[in-house]
């Protein structure tokens, strides 16, 4: 009974963390439209991802946590070139000129497109009903997008995509890594093994003027700099050890909906009943994806560690 007890409790931890994360990762979307209304897109990529870069650096000298293995440092590099630099970026432009709120909708889609990049890192097979579902939610999500811009692709949806094919392929990169390292740890090399990059860059584009740039603004940024690349997946990943992957992953599902929900709560964007909608079958169908692709055990849930 005790240890039933503590494994209740274990799990409930795990999937009040998971949780946690899951707002924290829903909020960036609203934070990084405020943002890139008065600092440079360029800006905010780069120095969301330094300022992430120079608390790992901390945080991995207090832990004394000794250096990758090459072969983790090259699949680190390409996972912080997706991470620090692809999935900021392109939100970062999109931002500016699409709501929050049809990004929101556009990235649910992420957990399958992660899924079918984990499939070809790892040399696995998804079966036809998972590819079928996939290429469903990819419809849906594209015709949204059309439909919102009145019949044609508007340059913010096909920013999106390069948001969502970055956050595909760098968190499967990374969950191959976090099966030797664990989830705070790859993050922390991800965001430092970019800083020689993101730092420098992210000085060059800061803005001319500091003071012209409103707290608002800048707590935008440092939400984006400190829990959305980096404390988020803290929260996260203590939440996928604590309940398991299984069952705290399907926490996930409820991010668009906070996306949605601070989009209109901190961007003041009117969030209609067909926005509502869509978000909730394409959801839908990342659930049932994920259900397909566990029934025949085609991908590891480890992929889902670092989203």
């Amino acid at each position: 009974m005790v240890a039933g007890s503590k494994a209740i409790r274990r799990e409930t931890a795990g999937l009040l963390l998971g949780f946690v994360g899951v707002v924290i990762f829903g909020i960036t979307l609203p934070m990084t439209r405020l943002a890139v209304e008065v600092l440079d897109p360029l800006f905010v990529t780069t120095g969301r991802a330094a300022l992430a870069g120079l608390v790992a650096c901390f945080v991995l000298l207090i832990s004394k946590k000794p250096f990758p293995v090459y072969r983790d440092r090259v699949l680190l590099m390409c996972a912080a070139i997706c991470l620090c630099a692809g999935f900021p970026g392109f939100t970062g432009y999109a931002m500016q000129h699409v709501d929050a709120s049809h990004g929101g909708v556009v990235l649910g889609i992420i957990p399958l497109a992660t899924a079918m990049a984990g499939s070809v890192i790892s040399h696995q097979r998804p079966s036809r009903g998972f590819w079928v579902t996939a290429l469903l939610g990819a419809a849906i999500v594209v015709g949204f997008s059309m439909q919102a811009s009145g019949g044609a692709i508007q340059l913010g949806d096909l920013l999106l995509l390069g948001s969502v094919l970055s956050a595909a392929i760098g968190y499967s990169l990374a969950a191959d890594v976090s099966t030797r390292l664990s989830g705070w740890e790859v993050i922390s090399w991800i965001v430092l093994l970019a800083l020689p990059v993101t730092l420098p860059v992210a000085l060059w584009s800061s803005p001319s003027d500091l003071s012209t740039v409103s707290p608002l603004h800048w707590g935008a940024f440092l939400y984006l700099g400190l829990f959305s690349q980096y404390f988020g997946f803290f929260f996260w990943n203590a939440g996928l050890a604590l309940g398991g992957v299984a069952k705290v992953s399907q926490v996930q599902l409820l991010q668009t909906f906070v996306t949605l929900a601070f989009a209109a709560l901190i961007n003041g964007e009117s969030v209609g009943l067909s926005t509502w909608l869509v978000a909730l079958v394409v959801v839908g169908l990342v659930l049932l994806g994920r259900r397909m692709r566990v029934e025949k055990a085609v991908l590891s849930d480890t992929v889902q560690k670092n989203h």
